[in-house]
């Protein structure tokens, strides 16, 4: 028997609608209304403020190690505006303008990363998942409740996040084999920015694409310019559809760069050059998507400027909502645990109460 070519039912496409420069490829446009498309804006300043006064506050020593999102706004911001309050979203860490979206408290995303399990807390009635800091073990979270609403014959879409380095855990796939597997109403959203801390994209695997791992669990991939909210929306807004409508699993890759450094407890000039960053700077989906947008006649600068002083506002009223609720004590870390505290806690517990005494600053703060 001679050999012939295998054929696989999955697709493989790549999307990109916006150029570097904010042109438009008028037959891909989804034509947003303005409302929408202004929404999608704002999430993104929103996330960007709120990165910057993280940062900020970390260095001040006012929240504990944070993981910036700066260039990867349009990628999690357009993607998640697409899901209804039904649907479910499962994060990582690096989607806080997911979270805006969804109603979350921005302090308490302040909370999170200042230590206080509160923060890990969504609020009543909205259906995500806390934020998930080990790598990609949301994946089979995201899968076990996309099979729950199979089960149940809903009419819902799960929607989870994870990094580049996140496709190189056995979570991701384990997660991506029983979804397709079981052809669950899931879309896994891989964000690639390029850098697993310091293990470069190109070190991590031999495939082309990421989009392409779909292909050997049996459903779609998709690759996107990550960097152009339009093409994030289309690419989403057609995977959970097809999702709801009981089509199966999707996975999009969306092309984007890591601006800032991987966490705050890293100096990315160790391992990448300043070059690349600056690079990518040019295709700072924020700027790229405000050019569009004022060519569309949907913002103006006096729009602009109304949107960055009530986001700003919004961000400093947060910051005093945490601090205001940050009065609790540190002691409080040993009582939830166990009934009975083991001998070497107890110990630790004595030891840092001295510790805190010793330095003056008494319980409670």
């Amino acid at each position: 028997m001679p050999r012939k070519p295998i054929t696989v039912k999955p697709k493989l496409e790549y999307l990109s609608i916006l150029d570097g420069e904010g042109k438009v490829d008028e037959k891909l446009d989804p034509k947003l209304d303005a409302d929408l498309a202004v929404k999608i804006y704002r999430f993104m300043v929103l996330a960007r403020r709120m990165d910057e006064r993280c940062i900020n506050m970390q260095r001040q020593g006012r929240i504990g190690t944070y993981g910036p999102c700066r260039g990867q706004e349009a990628a999690h911001c357009a993607a998640s505006v697409v899901m209804e309050k039904e649907d479910w979203i499962v994060p990582a860490f690096r989607e806080p303008g997911s979270f805006f979206m969804r109603g979350w408290p921005l302090e308490t995303i302040l909370r999170f990363w200042g230590g206080y399990e509160e923060g890990c807390q969504p609020p009543e009635g909205v259906n995500d998942l806390p934020i998930a800091v080990p790598i990609a073990s949301q994946t089979p979270h995201a899968t076990g409740i996309a099979w729950g609403m199979k089960i149940r014959g809903a009419k819902q879409a799960v929607l989870c996040y994870c990094g580049d380095g996140g496709t190189s855990e056995g979570d991701f796939h384990e997660g991506m084999n029983f979804a397709g597997a079981f052809d669950l109403p899931v879309v896994f959203f891989v964000q690639n920015n390029h850098w697993a801390i310091s293990i470069p994209r190109e070190a991590q695997t031999r495939s082309e694409t990421i989009a392409q791992k779909a292909i050997a669990y049996g459903f779609d991939g998709i690759q996107v310019d990550g960097n152009d909210p339009l093409a994030v929306y289309v690419a989403t807004k057609e995977a959970v559809e097809k999702a709801r409508a009981g089509g199966g699993p999707t996975l999009i890759e969306a092309v984007t760069y890591r601006l800032s450094m991987h966490t705050t407890a890293d100096d990315p000039t160790k391992y990448r050059s300043q070059a690349e960053v600056t690079k990518w700077e040019k295709l700072d989906p924020i700027p790229r998507y405000q050019k569009y947008l004022v060519k569309r006649g949907m913002l103006d600068q006096q729009t602009i400027d109304e949107i960055e002083e009530d986001v700003k506002a919004e961000v400093a009223a947060a910051e005093e909502r945490y601090e205001a609720a940050r009065d609790v004590d540190p002691l409080d870390c040993f009582d939830y645990m166990y009934t009975e505290l083991p001998q070497e806690l107890v110990e630790q517990r004595q030891e840092f109460a001295e510790a805190i005494e010793r330095e003056g600053h008494g319980h409670g703060h």
